[in-house]
């Protein structure tokens, strides 16, 4: 009689198995077919109605149209190849034009120029000590020639007495008159000589005063280039250079080389956007569309614009050879401190618009051929409803055919019930 416990003991036991299977059945089954609620809940969408808008949107650069680039001067001699400035407007600052931008240190223009300017002084007192010496010189050739001429005149007096004189006396004074004939021929000849040098001499005293003077006036020059000024109204930006690796502004106290930009004066009144465009996009866009500009670096920043000029040829793109890419300006209509160049932005190009239109997600449509249909939710269960559309956008669309506020699927792969 005692096998009769332990057959009570197995099948307590296997009742409560069986219990325990039942529930974790049913437990599981529950979350099986609450998991496609839940998911369907998430990815359903309601037909609203407003404003459909079709736009492409842009992505490009912020430029300046009017604007001037202010560089480190670049001068001839030693000592020119690099900079310091010493002085530089605030990136940012309005400026008028003529005001002072940046000042670069100008000592070794302002000494080369007093050095040419001492060498110009020591020429100049050599050219006045050249012609006093050749003005003495002068006088004291003419007076020389003029004492040879009245030698030959005394000695054709004495000629004429050769008759009366002897023979030997006549022939003294024949050779008197022709030595002081040759004297004075060869007075006038060197004479002559002496002129062509000494003007030689003062034409080189002037080539070297010349050359001088027009170094000087070249460091001078050089001088007056190291302070900058504006050349237009508008706004100061600093430029931006990489040391290490790193990008950095321009400072005062740096070492530039020559030709480097070092601040850009832009008018902040005319600012533009060069975006590129993709060719599947570019024949939507039209000269004068209106544009909507944003920002990347302030979220909160927006502008109105217009298409101002599409480029007639594209040009490759960088990801493909098939590809081509065009570039498209956007004028930007007012102005703001925080608008800049070299900033990325984006234009949204309003290509159609229809007032109070009923707008679904573009991946809650279905297409069959060339019928189109949405998933409508009638009760607990989804149902195809066709529609018709009217304008398609990047990610919404224009309908008709449905009613508003109606709660459609935006699951692809939602069973239909039909």
């Amino acid at each position: 009689m005692r096998p009769k416990p332990v057959f009570a003991r197995w099948a307590v036991a296997a009742a409560s198995g069986a219990i325990v299977i039942a529930a974790a059945v049913l437990t599981f089954g529950r979350q099986s077919t609450a998991t496609p609620e839940v998911s369907r809940r998430e990815s359903t969408a309601i037909v609203a109605r407003r404003d459909f808008v079709r736009s492409v949107r842009l992505s490009g650069t912020v430029e300046a149209v009017e604007s001037s680039t202010i560089a480190t001067p670049r001068l001839s001699g030693p000592g020119t190849q690099s900079l310091v400035i010493t002085r530089l407007v605030k990136g940012g600052a309005p400026v008028a034009k003529g005001d002072l931008i940046v000042e670069f240190d100008r000592q070794t223009q302002i000494a080369a120029a007093l050095d040419r300017r001492a060498e110009v002084n020591d020429l100049d007192q050599q050219i006045r000590k050249r012609e006093a010496a050749e003005r003495a010189a002068l006088a004291k050739d003419d007076t020389e020639i003029a004492v040879a001429e009245n030698a030959v005149a005394r000695a054709k007096l004495e000629v004429l007495k050769n008759e009366m004189l002897a023979r030997v006396q006549a022939e003294k004074n024949q050779l008197a008159l022709e030595q002081a004939g040759a004297t004075v021929k060869q007075l006038k000849a060197t004479y002559a000589l002496k002129r062509k040098a000494a003007a030689a001499d003062q034409q080189i005293l002037a080539i070297r005063r010349a050359r001088a003077e027009n170094a000087m006036r070249q460091a001078e020059a050089n001088a007056d280039k190291m302070a900058v000024r504006a050349s237009i109204d508008g706004m100061a930006v600093i430029r931006t250079v990489f040391r290490m690796g790193t990008p950095t502004e321009v400072q005062e106290g740096e070492e530039v080389r020559a030709g480097m930009p070092v601040v850009d004066i832009v008018n902040p009144a005319k600012m533009r956007i060069r975006a590129r465009v993709n060719q599947a996009d570019i024949n939507d866009l039209k000269v004068g569309q209106p544009v909507r500009v944003g920002l990347d670096a302030y979220p909160n920043l927006f502008f109105d614009g217009r298409i101002a000029q599409i480029s007639p040829i594209g040009l490759v793109s960088t990801l493909s050879p098939k590809v081509r890419i065009f570039v498209v300006l956007v004028d930007i209509h007012g102005t703001h401190p925080s608008l800049m160049p070299d900033l990325t932005a984006w234009c949204d190009v309003e290509l159609g618009r229809i007032p109070g239109a009923l707008v679904v997600p573009r991946d809650a449509l279905r297409s069959d051929g060339d019928r189109v249909y949405v998933h409508v939710r009638r009760g607990s269960s989804y149902r195809d409803q066709p529609i018709t559309v009217g304008m398609l956008g990047a990610h919404e669309a224009a309908v008709s055919g449905i009613e508003e506020g109606a709660v459609l699927s935006r699951n692809a792969g939602a069973r239909d019930e039909r």
